[in-house]
């Protein structure tokens, strides 16, 4: 009996393993791509780690989001003190907090820096993003606050939104309580976080009697879910980290959506006529004329597809398309993209909304850069992570 359970375990390996290796080879590793041997290492766990989920889930024994969090949180480095660094973890009017404060002596208010971590609204977390916070703290001379907001599926559309709304209000609040200029105090985040950054300044327009932001940090950001056939989703649809499957998987998954909606969303049912024409305006202008982009043709309008997928195109999910009057008044931004991310164009889009608004923007665009680099900006062989992360630092430092 003992013989024939072991042939069937090695028989279902083997099967888990083929399925593995014939998935991730569907993977697109583009020539000129930063560290392709890496990159493919950690696509291959991360498709292992999707199969096994959705097998677990659909034998009943396991949520796959489940397992996507349970395998992040192991591979997260062990939490280090820094001699230089002294770190608290508190609440903001009810939302979870790390706060890191150089050690060093300051002549007057600090920098303040409200840090959103990515992971698409599912994953990620304030210790897996410890060390990159304390790195900036460090060399940025900043407070740095990062924020452990709410995440799906547990917590849908907007929690996340309102957790990130709520701690900047407080901390903007009680800046001076924790050395803090009230006045220099920059929203930051990357990815998800970089929607959960541009969607919290243009909240914070409408909030009187409190400090504003100085600046806004937006790290590949994702700022909307109307369009999943930009000139870099078609370019860089089937790169790792992020692919188009996944880009709207978390998004469904965010806002409660039915999964199987997700075709209808890659091929633009839910979009209304207006977001159409705005789209179709702003990306004919030269910054997206690439090579082998073919404009894309959304579907017809399906109200009830739109009815059940609208919060995706909200400001908590879709930041692009708020009002020039609220663009008019958003701080001074700061935009990470890189070539071979599906979000590149998010970036460039919204850097072309704000300077077509008179807001000032600094670009920074890593040339052979995938989607999640700057997370990488501890491993010495990820050269352009730490490149992206140094000019991060840097013009957070001299603000």
């Amino acid at each position: 009996m003992l013989g024939v359970i072991t042939i069937f375990l090695v028989f279902c390996l083997l099967i888990f393993l083929g399925v593995t290796w014939y998935k991730s080879s569907k993977a697109d590793i583009p020539p000129g791509i930063a560290n392709p041997k890496l990159l493919w290492r950690m696509h291959i766990v991360a498709t292992g780690t999707i199969i096994l989920g959705y097998t677990l889930e659909k034998l009943g024994i396991m949520n796959r989001t489940t397992l996507f969090q349970s395998m992040h949180k192991i591979s997260q480095p062990k939490l280090k003190d820094d001699p230089e660094i002294f770190k608290k973890d508190l609440q903001f009017d009810g939302v979870p907090v790390r706060v890191y404060h150089p050690r060093s002596p300051s002549v007057g208010g600090r920098k303040g820096v409200m840090f959103f971590h990515g992971g698409a609204y599912m994953l990620g977390s304030i210790d897996l993003y410890d060390s990159l916070c304390g790195h900036l703290t460090k060399n940025s001379g900043a407070v740095v606050v990062s924020v452990g907001y709410r995440l799906a599926p547990e917590h849908r559309c907007p929690a996340a939104f309102d957790d990130c709304l709520k701690a900047t209000v407080h901390f903007l609040k009680t800046a001076k309580e924790h050395g803090v200029d009230p006045s220099s105090v920059i929203i930051c985040g990357d990815s998800a976080g970089g929607n959960l950054t541009a969607g919290v300044c243009q909240s914070l327009v409408g909030i009187a009697d409190i400090p504003k932001p100085l600046a806004q940090v937006m790290i590949y950001p994702a700022v909307q879910g109307a369009d999943f056939n930009t000139p870099s989703y078609q370019q860089n649809k089937m790169v790792p980290s992020l692919t188009q499957e996944y880009s709207v998987y978390f998004s469904l998954t965010y806002i409660g959506a039915d999964l199987s909606l997700s075709q209808e969303m890659i091929k633009g049912s839910h979009v209304s006529l207006e977001i159409r024409e705005k789209l179709s305006k702003w990306l004919s202008s030269e910054e997206f004329q690439v090579k082998g982009y073919k404009p894309h043709i959304m579907a017809p309008f399906n109200k009830g597809v739109y009815e059940k997928v609208k919060k995706t195109l909200e400001l908590a999910c879709s930041p692009l398309f708020s009002d020039d009057a609220v663009f008019q008044q958003l701080p001074k931004a700061y935009i990470l993209t890189c070539e071979f991310d599906i979000l590149r164009d998010d970036g460039i889009l919204y850097k072309k909304r704000l300077e077509d608004n008179g807001v000032p923007v600094t670009w920074f665009h890593v040339k052979d850069g995938f989607h999640g680099i700057v997370n990488s900006f501890d491993q010495p062989e990820v050269v352009s992570g730490k490149l992206a992360m140094d000019n991060v630092v840097t013009y957070i430092k001299n603000l």
